[in-house]
């Protein structure tokens, strides 16, 4: 066999796609492996460049390759996707990542350690109990109301409602929501759990601390930032990062004309939903006349979301001079009364 290159890793759960070029960019080697087999055909193969598409369980391929002694970049699928040919196959697939990867100009994402991944872990899954405690509240709050027994909004409300169905409800029909209680008050057990647990990682991590005393962010945002983004400087500028985020206009220029339309919401989602939520706290209360100059002539001039993604848009750039620099925030002077 010709010396390999590169080699395109296209990966599954069960099946893996090889495609690898030599030094003359000739097709070497296309080889489907099962999921044992990849490790030990790796480590019998001289060290090489391998790309694979940026997802869930890459890191963790990225590692077991890089300990192998091969180099290992990841590529995110969107920029790999313009050189897939005709169909679709895993074959191709990996034929279009060994391709993506030899541009000069191709972004990559860096590679998390399994402490990243653990420390974004924490993040997934409270945002995943904490969606199902929304669909908890939704049906005790929709089956009562079934029979009547309503409350205002809130999840605090809960209770009352669950008191009233007591009063008021056939015995099986409370029996139920009884039931729908219980894992309620299980979820927000685990919850606090959860969150006592988030603030002795945001505390011990010294990037996390001084990114929380941006205005607007805090600890849930701080550490999205940090987890989200392992290795800042791979963008190149402030700009970079907030578009990667999805903050930016998407443009759509022809003939020497540019025009900007909404954002892209490309990138991290819950990155970008931390930083819009920040940013329309801080909104609040700048209609009541607190922030900076700057903050408040934006919401005077603009309707309240259109000013939610600019304020977030800049505590990004904020953000990634922060990360970069190793700068604690300077904030700008309040408006005058």
């Amino acid at each position: 066999m010709s010396q390999i290159i590169r080699i395109g890793l296209d990966t599954s759960k069960t099946v893996f796609q090889l495609h690898g070029v030599d030094t003359q960019e000739k097709t070497v080697l296309r080889r489907q492996l099962r999921r044992a087999q990849v490790e030990p055909f790796f480590a019998g193969l001289a060290p090489t460049l391998i790309g694979l598409e940026a997802c869930g369980a890459s890191h963790h391929w990225a590692r077991r390759l890089r300990a192998l002694g091969h180099e290992v970049r990841l590529l995110p699928p969107h920029y790999v996707k313009p050189y897939v040919r005709r169909g679709k196959s895993d074959s191709l697939d990996a034929e279009a990542i060994c391709e993506a990867m030899s541009r000069p100009s191709m972004s990559f994402v860096p590679i998390k350690s399994e402490e990243q991944q653990a420390g974004a872990m924490l993040l997934t899954v409270r945002e995943g109990l904490i969606k199902q405690r929304t669909m908890l509240i939704n049906s005790i709050r929709g089956q009562a109301a079934e029979f009547g027994v309503t409350a205002a909004k809130g999840a605090c409300r809960v209770k009352e409602v669950l008191a009233r169905a007591e009063a008021e409800l056939p015995a099986l029909a409370f029996r139920l929501l009884s039931l729908l209680g219980a894992q309620l008050e299980a979820l927000e057990t685990t919850l606090k759990a959860l969150g006592a647990e988030l603030m002795a990682w945001h505390r011990d991590n010294a990037l996390s601390r001084r990114l929380a005393g941006i205005p607007g962010v805090g600890p849930i945002g701080a550490m999205a930032l940090v987890l989200r983004v392992p290795d800042p400087k791979a963008f190149a500028s402030a700009r970079g990062f907030a578009a990667w985020a999805g903050l930016t206009p998407r443009l759509n220029g022809t003939a020497g004309k540019n025009r900007a339309g909404r954002i892209s919401k490309e990138g991290d989602e819950m990155l970008r939903r931390v930083l819009v939520l920040g940013a329309t706290a801080m909104i609040r209360r700048a209609k009541q006349g607190k922030g900076s100059a700057w903050l408040l002539g934006l919401v005077a001039r603009k309707a309240p979301k259109l000013a939610a993604v600019a304020l977030a848009n800049k505590t990004a750039r904020i953000a990634f001079a922060m990360m970069v620099s190793g700068e604690a925030y300077r904030g700008s002077a309040p408006a005058a009364a």
